[in-house]
């Protein structure tokens, strides 16, 4: 029998939500919630779209494990509403995730700081575009919306037809969409945990790019942990990805995705704050590495709100 952990009290794991992310947040909530249960942690599962926020106060709740991804979870919205309910939770604060949560706000800060990442245009849905200039200056791109996650909506374009068309589509969800110069190379993320950062992966996969259906539904992806880089090439990297994450202000943990082109360069792409917890993880494939197992990870994380 599973010795209780009582330094937490009792805690809710939010999971499902309302995004277009829903679906894996599902999955990532109950991974974390039964290894928080292994681990003895007196935790329930919690979806915000099947019941009101203010029970989290009836339940008895003293903590709280985001497991929400994109808009609603991942955004600062589900931040301040337990920041004003007075319950400790897990990850970045209000404007860390409202800022790595906006691919735009993201790329001009790392073009401010002067971070490495790719020449880029943001294109408004009220406001006009000119998708030949576009494609004129940055050639091949990568159209991503700017609030969402789990590569829902993205899509490359090689012309200004192209353009047109995954602009329309990215329009569904977001209003402001970037598009992106795309970079042919290799695709890394680096995991941060608290003030550390984890082993380097590399994602190799035979789609276009490391899309949805690669992430979650291939069993073509590839990945590489610790990645196959040199040593200065790998703290290069690390060093990267921990000045972007406490750039926005983001805390605790999440994962900072980037890629090399063929002349080596490192290109940041995004920070994410509340980053899958699937059994296709990667969060977990890097703590992995590390030496820790799923349960002494989340069990990491939810001490960071002791």
């Amino acid at each position: 029998m599973t010795q209780l952990n009582t330094q937490f009290g009792k805690v809710a794991v939010l999971l499902g939500g309302h995004s277009a992310e829903r679906e894996v947040s599902l999955k990532s909530g109950q991974a974390v919630l039964n290894a928080l249960q292994n681990a003895g942690v007196d935790a329930i599962g919690f979806d915000p779209k099947e019941q009101p926020l203010w029970q989290l106060k009836e339940l008895g709740i003293e903590r709280v494990f985001i497991a929400l991804h994109g808009r609603g979870g991942e955004d600062g919205t589900i931040q301040g509403a337990l920041e004003f309910m007075g319950l400790p939770y897990t990850g970045s604060n209000v404007l860390g995730s409202a800022l790595a949560m906006d691919k735009i706000r993201c790329k001009h800060l790392f073009k401010s700081a002067g971070l490495s990442t790719a020449p880029y245009a943001v294109v408004d849905s009220k406001r006009g575009f000119d998708a030949t200039v576009i494609m004129n200056e940055l050639k091949k791109v990568m159209v991503k919306p700017s609030h969402e996650g789990s590569s829902i909506g993205m899509a490359q374009a090689n012309n200004a037809q192209e353009l047109e068309a995954a602009l329309a589509e990215a329009f569904k969800f977001d209003s402001q969409v970037l598009v992106e110069q795309w970079i042919t190379g290799r695709e890394f993320t680096v995991t941060v945990l608290g003030n550390e950062v984890q082993p380097v992966i590399e994602m190799t996969t035979p789609n276009g790019f490391y899309d949805y259906q690669a992430k979650y539904q291939s069993n073509t992806t590839q990945y590489h942990c610790p990645a196959t880089l040199s040593a200065s090439d790998t703290t290069h990297l690390q060093a990267m990805a921990l000045a972007a994450f406490d750039l926005v202000g983001a805390s605790g943990w999440g994962r900072v995705d980037a890629m090399q082109d063929a002349g080596g360069n490192f290109y940041l792409l995004e920070v994410n704050t509340v980053p899958g917890m699937t059994e296709k993880s990667l969060v977990p494939m890097a703590a992995k590495a590390n030496g820790a197992s799923f349960e002494q990870l989340v069990v990491r994380i939810l001490e960071q709100t002791l």
